[in-house]
């Protein structure tokens, strides 16, 4: 049987039906062998989008997202979809075209050493130069991508190995040397991680992203409130509890609210599940609270001890480490602490005011009114920059809601195919992709795909003519006035660009007018853009 059909073969024992790609020469006999099996393939249109929606895709329906892509830029330009995903621990297996074997090292026209420009931000990284091997090395890529700390695997292979002849022998066992996740934890480290709560006055869950990727919201819910233990979440832990509950006490960082920041100075026990501690959310901790101890919970122990000191590490799977916690006898009275927490939170409320002289729309007030108007399967899947940390901020999350961003490497453009991703895995979940006039003009080739497929996302566009967060730095660190770089000037109609793609369109500049063109379009499933006029000078949080 011919490799590329192996390769089919390959996927459709992992369950995939369905691949995002962008053809090109080195990868010819894959997609003759796709266009004879039954795998739905998504034609994007441009490759650094291809991961964005395979991650989308994961997070929506917990698969592993599958993308391919040809040689030399085609594989290049996915790079800093490999990164985003690799950052946020998404589980994605890329497929890339290499030139034939007898080229390797010869700078072939197209040839690009993409195995050895991924090493640093992938699990792992193939060259199959044997056919034969084929069987294993998806079997592995798969395993690899999905279980410990999940993340994104690349197989790169050469046209002329895509097209051997070999026989099939399919790859029954998993044998990876020297890896071996971790799951269960330390039973001394959980024993003192219990005696560290027990002595405790003024504990804090602090819960990342980690908690999502281990399907263990349910029990962490438990946990905390068994002992009635507050929660914070760090950016990528959003969603991971229910922001309803009394017991959540919001997220942290220097796009934090102000009260979750008292709470940390006040805190004497950080319990950590599932967060890197990246220096966005916790660099000021240690100003904050220096005497603050932590227990560190994670799947991955080069985490441990990485940015913060735990005085209890515990390696190992967040699920299964929190119901081994519940089970136990923890008696912490929090009852004083839980007082004080929400004399904290009355001190200092969430400000939905915008900076006085500012015209047009406040932008909280659309993402509060996002929030009422969609349902409990809606998911948010916002960009970066402003846009990002409004929608995190004011968009109130229970736990069957959802909010997907790109939270480590903070990729522009990320929104619009991964929110794409998203739906299409999910195509009965309500889909809101929040983004920027900078990200859109990024990644406004996916337009087409949205349209193509019928994807029934809806765009929402803070149109400020800023690279707004950027902005918002060089006026905190030099005063303002002294803006560079940051202007997009150039008057885009954009409704007539999304009309050009046959997506319907509308531009607001009043909350009135917003709220009641997001509830007429929630009334459909068909795509759409929604342009938000916001005053450039609005920078606030």
């Amino acid at each position: 049987m011919k490799a590329a059909k192996i390769i089919m073969k390959c996927l459709k024992e992992e369950d995939v039906n369905l691949v995002f790609g962008y053809p090109g020469g080195a990868v010819l006999p894959l997609f003759e062998a796709m266009r004879e099996s039954d795998i739905e393939h998504v034609l994007v249109r441009n490759e650094q989008s291809l991961v964005h929606y395979a991650s989308g895709y994961y997070r929506s329906t917990g698969k592993v997202g599958v993308c391919i892509a040809t040689s030399g830029p085609g594989a290049t330009n996915t790079i800093t979809g490999i990164a985003t995903a690799y950052l946020d621990s998404i589980p994605v297996v890329l497929i890339t075209g290499q030139v034939n074997t007898d080229l390797l090292g010869t700078d072939a026209f197209q040839e690009a050493d993409i195995k050895g420009a991924t090493e640093p931000f992938t699990k792992h990284s193939y060259l199959i130069k044997d056919a034969n091997d084929i069987p294993r090395v998806f079997k592995e890529a798969f395993y690899l991508a999905n279980s410990g700390r999940k993340g994104p695997v690349l197989i790169d292979i050469p046209r002329n190995v895509q097209e051997e002849n070999i026989k099939y022998q399919k790859c029954e066992e998993i044998n990876i040397i020297g890896y071996q996740p971790t799951l269960l934890g330390h039973r001394g480290q959980v024993k003192r991680a219990i005696n560290k709560i027990k002595d405790s006055q003024r504990p804090v869950i602090y819960a990342g992203g980690g908690v999502i990727l281990a399907e263990a919201e349910k029990q962490l819910l438990e946990f905390a409130e068994k002992n009635k233990i507050p929660i914070i979440n760090s950016l990528m832990g959003l969603g991971s509890f229910p922001q309803d509950n009394p017991l959540y006490a919001g997220i942290v960082g220097s796009h934090g609210y102000q009260y979750s920041n008292r709470i940390i100075s006040r805190a004497d026990l950080l319990i950590v599940i599932g967060a890197r501690m990246s220096d966005r959310a916790t660099g000021r901790f240690h100003q904050l609270n220096s005497n603050l101890q932590y227990i560190h919970i994670d799947i991955d122990p080069a985490e441990i001890g990485k940015n913060i000191e735990a005085m209890v590490p515990i390696v190992g799977d967040a699920k299964l480490i929190l119901e081994n916690l519940t089970t136990k006898d923890i008696s912490v009275d929090t009852s004083n602490w839980l007082e004080e927490i929400e004399s904290i939170r009355e001190a200092l409320p969430i400000n939905m005011d915008m900076q006085p002289g500012c015209n047009y729309i406040n932008p909280k007030e659309i993402i509060a009114s996002i929030s009422d108007i969609t349902d409990d399967s809606a998911c948010v899947v916002a960009d970066v920059g402003l846009n990002q940390i409004w929608a995190a901020l004011y968009y109130k999350l229970t736990a069957k809601r959802s909010y997907f961003t790109s939270g480590g490497l903070g990729t522009m453009g990320y929104s619009l195919p991964a929110a794409s991703g998203v739906k299409i895995g999910n195509p009965q979940r309500q889909v809101i992709c929040i983004m920027g006039d900078g990200s859109f003009q990024m990644t406004l080739g996916e337009l087409a795909v949205i349209r193509e497929q019928n994807i029934g996302i809806k765009i929402i566009l803070f149109n400020n003519q800023r690279l707004g967060m950027v902005k918002g730095l060089q006026d905190n660190f030099y005063g303002k006035n002294h803006n560079c770089g940051v202007h997009l000037e150039c008057k885009i109609e954009f409704t007539k660009l999304a009309e050009a793609y046959s997506i319907p369109a509308y531009k607001v500049d009043t909350i009135e007018s917003f709220r009641e063109v997001f509830s007429q379009v929630m009334q459909n499933d068909e795509p759409c853009l929604i342009q938000c006029l916001i005053d450039p000078e609005y920078t606030a949080f």
